[in-house]
């Protein structure tokens, strides 16, 4: 080997024979054995053979033996090539030995002989061609062996140095590189060259070369035994490949999927609950309504009995004999308040009322509310003004266009069939009532807060087509009502009644635009609202209380008209009373009453009223003028309705926030 020099001592005189040969010294070793191939005949002496380091052998002797024993030339050669014969197949052992991945923690000694460290130089002498060979023949072995080269350690520490370098990817603790070896060679990979990093279609990872090489010799994935060619490797540009150990992750992230899944679910649940909570407090707030309704009446029918004497028994008995409202449900409109007016569709079979936006912060303004008359109960919400709708007309001829007058300057046209406003005007003031014209549905009327009536033709959308100015004082007209011409009657003339703080004036109607007035013959200053009841020709005047009479009043007038003087003077149209009814002594509010058919027929009419001071509705006989009912309320009434719903009659009263349904039995 490369590492172990021969060191040949000459130990002959100069003028030596050609047989004599030059020997290895003994160097200082430990232990020695016999070696029986090397002794001669009756001499104790001996050549000294010992292993060094992983089973290298080394020659001792001593040239005094040789010259002692008169051993020859040709036994020691013999004797020396025997020896490094055996000394290459130790070596050759060793060598396969030490290319194995296995470690070896200590170095391999020979049960005979013990480590001994030699150190050995080259004598510049001659020596016979056989010891060359046996030189060359050493040195052949040494060359073959690939261990590296150490001119000054020993060759016992160079063996045990080279024997655990092993590959550190066959050894246990390989974790630091795990991602990174090929798992062929156990090499790193790297990024460029030969053993850059490759991988097949399965996913695993290897050197180019590596799984180059081992594609030629089998068709499968040395990991997974998967078919792969060589077609199937393609490259990879990391440096650093590690896969990252996600299970964790996933399981946590799995886990947040679940809670929030469950967590949506117990939102909708929640959700439900406080939807089932708040059915429940509705009800709950119903029934408290009920109930407090049941004890006014309660209150009322003692009330009733003890007031007795202040009608007749006749006018009970007629009461009990023709019928009675029966209160039937109450609707809650708007839970804030801010209701005013009432009306109805017959041909919709709805009510509506007016209130502000149960949205103001979305939908600011005002609208009304749809009651459905065949359930009693509120439908939608319809916004159509900015400002508080003091006004609601329905046509007679046009089966859902809803006029309304507010207090933001216009009048409107709403379609009940799309819920959308359809035509505005702009009257320039604030409009304080409108009705539609009886006589010819084409043309609607603004009362304006300066006393005057603006009149509009539908199909103009730019302005009006005439104004009617005030005769007197500029006051709001507060209520607005078209009595139809009706050739039989005694009142055959068509027009428009104006009811304003001040009093009345009647506007007939001749021809086309042409309106001719009459100042109807009212109390002065007085006046809060006139209702017309179209077949009799009765219109219902309300005074509110004053110096002369504290109490509220209610009148019933009939229309009457003049005949024809014989000097060409045209006819007068005027009132005269019929019936008073008395109420309370308190009207603050502008309060719409309602005079109408009663449903128990026979060509009587009926006079409902609210009474402020009592927060109730009155109905009298408007033909006897007897107080046949009073139901209380809890606010002031506002407007009073009468309808039909198959062939069924009702009484409706409004106030800020409920609407009550009453049914006549």
């Amino acid at each position: 080997m490369e590492d172990m020099e021969v060191d040949l001592q000459t130990v002959v005189p100069v003028n030596s024979r050609e047989e004599d040969v030059i020997v290895v010294s003994e160097s200082d070793s430990s232990t020695e054995e016999e070696d029986p191939s090397v002794q001669t005949t009756g001499t104790s002496d001996r050549l000294g053979l010992s292993y060094v380091g992983n089973g290298q052998r080394a020659l001792v002797s001593n040239a005094d033996i040789f010259n002692r024993n008169g051993l020859g030339t040709t036994e020691v050669l013999q004797s020396l090539i025997r020896t490094v014969a055996e000394m290459r197949n130790t070596f050759d052992q060793n060598l396969r030995n030490t290319s194995q991945p296995e470690p070896q923690t200590e170095p391999v000694q020979s049960s005979s002989h013990t480590a001994t460290t030699l150190t050995t130089t080259t004598s510049e002498v001659s020596v016979p061609a056989q010891v060359s060979e046996v030189t060359e023949s050493v040195a052949q072995p040494q060359a073959q062996s690939e261990l590296p080269k150490q001119d000054t350690e020993p060759v016992s520490e160079s063996v045990q140095q080279s024997a655990p370098a092993v590959n550190p990817a066959a050894q246990g603790g390989g974790d630091e590189e795990e991602g990174e070896t090929c798992s062929i060679c156990f090499e790193p990979w790297t990024t460029a060259g030969n053993h850059r990093l490759a991988a097949l279609r399965c996913g695993h990872l290897f050197g180019h070369e590596c799984i180059k090489r081992w594609l030629v010799e089998g068709n499968k994935c040395p990991q997974c035994n998967k078919k792969a060619k060589r077609d199937h490797i393609i490259f990879l540009y990391a440096r650093r490949l590690k896969a990252l150990d996600n299970t964790e992750s996933v399981q946590l992230k799995k886990s947040l999927e679940n809670e929030q899944r469950l967590r949506r679910l117990g939102e909708v649940e929640a959700a439900q609950y406080r939807l089932q909570l708040q059915t429940v407090r509705d009800e709950n707030t119903r029934l408290r309504k009920d109930i407090e309704e049941l004890r006014r009446l309660r209150a009322q029918v003692a009330f009733s009995s003890s007031q007795g004497a202040a009608l007749s028994l006749s006018q009970r008995q007629e009461s009990s004999s023709s019928g009675h409202y029966v209160f039937s449900k109450a609707v809650l409109v708007s839970q804030a308040g801010g209701c005013r007016v009432l009306s109805h569709c017959e041909r919709l079979g709805c009510l509506l009322a007016s209130q502000p936006s149960p949205q103001a912060a979305f939908i600011p303004g005002y609208g009304v509310k749809k009651i459905s008359t065949v359930n009693l109960k509120p439908s939608q919400y319809i916004p159509i003004h900015s400002k508080q709708i003091r006004g609601l007309a329905f046509s007679q001829q046009h089966d859902s266009l809803l006029l309304s007058a507010a207090l933001d300057n216009t009048i409107k046209l709403t379609s009940l069939m799309a819920n959308t406003v359809v035509q505005t005007y702009n009257t320039g003031k604030p409009v304080w009532s409108c009705c539609w014209c009886h006589d010819n549905n084409n043309y609607i009327y603004a009362g304006l807060s300066n006393g005057s009536v603006l009149v509009y033709d539908t199909r103009d959308t730019s302005t009006f087509v005439q104004e009617l100015a005030p005769l007197r004082s500029s006051c709001p007209v507060v209520s607005l009502s078209y009595i139809p011409r009706a050739a039989s009657s005694s009142f055959p003339c068509g027009g428009l009644i104006a009811g304003t703080l001040e009093g009345g004036c009647f506007w007939e109607h001749k021809e086309g635009n042409v309106y001719m007035p009459h100042i109807l013959p009212l109390e002065s200053g007085n006046c809060t609202d006139i209702q017309v009841e179209p077949n009799s020709r009765h219109c219902l005047i309300t005074y509110r209380p004053g110096r002369s009479n504290p109490a509220l009043r209610c009148v019933l007038m009939e229309l009457n008209r003049s005949p024809e003087s014989d000097n060409g003077q045209p006819p007068v149209c005027s009132c005269s009373p019929v019936q008073t009814f008395t109420a309370g002594s308190s009207c603050k509010l502008l309060t719409k009453n309602a005079v109408f058919k009663s449903p128990a027929g026979e060509g009587s009419a009926l006079v409902c009223a609210g009474d402020e001071s009592t927060n109730s509705t009155m109905v009298w006989n408007a033909g006897t003028g007897a107080l046949l009912q009073k139901f209380p309320a809890d606010l002031p009434v506002l407007d009073i309705c009468p309808f039909e719903v198959n062939q069924s009659s009702y009484l409706a009263s409004l106030t800020e926030k409920m609407l009550k349904i009453y049914k006549w039995e």
